[in-house]
């Protein structure tokens, strides 16, 4: 059965069903990962004092997908933040003078440097819909691949004899295919008489699992989200420190570009926007001092604004 239309499923005909199926399933595990990474990185960030015009949600997706979003005021409507479709010429630091917003309900407004201010994803102006590509990919590569070396460890047991012994040989073969602990056959079964030949697959499935750990860790620290996930028991103070400078690292790559936006919106439209990352505030512990995710991230954002490093 394959779903066609995102609502009603058909049965998928034995000689296509295979290779259809397979892209079916290979299709919807890259949007599973896909959908959970753009879940995960539209939520990252809290904004604060948006006004209730503004959509917190529309912001995040559109960077996600575009890179950047606009900002700016309708006489009618109130604040705004919508799509922008760039032209015109850039001033002396690259940001395009003329830019039009737009929504997709028809609505479309002519801007410029003066009356709106472009958000971006990070300080290179990409989005983190092709971050989430790549890990999709990896992801999903790897869980088909344990799915099908699962459903390989059920090989099939070839058993031969003489066509008289056809149904005994099937009677067996059921018992045997359903885990059953004694296989139970007529006095006159003669093991002598069949043959038994197993086409044993490599069980491959266990590393793989270990390796989509490691990707996701990987993933999540690429994203700046605080993760534990690693084949060591137990980690040293110092690694723990390490890590946790990494993700922060990679967390300002896009809280300090929508830091700076709020703050242009702030001195064009007399708002009060801030923005931060989302904390975790469960207890870590450090040299025997357990503190919190947040408190960690306080002593990281003192060393940046004081240039110093992160893992020390």
């Amino acid at each position: 059965m394959m779903l066609v239309d995102g609502f009603s499923y058909r049965r998928v005909p034995e000689k296509k069903a295979g290779a259809k199926v397979a892209n079916f399933l290979n299709n919807i595990t890259y949007e599973y990962w896909f959908n959970r990474i753009m879940e995960i990185a539209c939520n990252a960030y809290e904004w604060s004092n948006l006004p209730d015009t503004v959509d917190e949600r529309f912001l995040e997706i559109g960077l996600f997908s575009k890179g950047e979003m606009v900002y700016f005021n309708d006489e009618e409507l109130g604040n705004l933040c919508l799509t922008v479709a760039v032209a015109g010429q850039f001033n002396m630091y690259q940001i395009p003078t003329q830019r039009r917003a737009y929504g997709v309900n028809g609505y479309q407004k002519q801007l410029n440097e003066n009356d709106s201010v472009l958000i971006y994803n990070n300080y290179l102006r990409i989005p983190t819909a092709y971050i989430a590509d790549i890990y999709a990919r990896r992801l999903a590569d790897i869980d088909r691949t344990i799915e099908v070396n699962v459903q390989a460890q059920k090989t099939p047991v070839l058993l031969y004899g003489s066509e008289e012994m056809r149904l005994t040989l099937k009677n067996a073969y059921e018992q045997f295919a359903g885990n059953a602990p004694v296989i139970v056959a007529d006095k006159d079964f003669d093991l002598k008489n069949i043959g038994v030949y197993k086409t044993d697959a490599p069980q491959v499935f266990t590393p793989l699992y270990e390796l989509k750990k490691e990707i996701w860790s990987e993933c999540l620290s690429v994203l700046g989200i605080e993760n534990t996930i690693s084949k060591k028991e137990r980690l040293l103070s110092g690694e723990i420190s390490a890590n946790l400078g990494s993700v922060y690292a990679q967390r300002y790559t896009g809280l300090n570009a929508r830091r700076q936006a709020a703050d242009e919106i702030n001195a064009m439209f007399g708002t009060n926007i801030s923005v931060d990352y989302r904390q975790n505030t469960a207890p870590i512990t450090l040299d025997g001092v357990t503190t919190t995710t947040e408190d960690y991230e306080d002593e990281v954002d003192r060393k940046v604004q004081k240039g110093g490093s992160f893992g020390g």
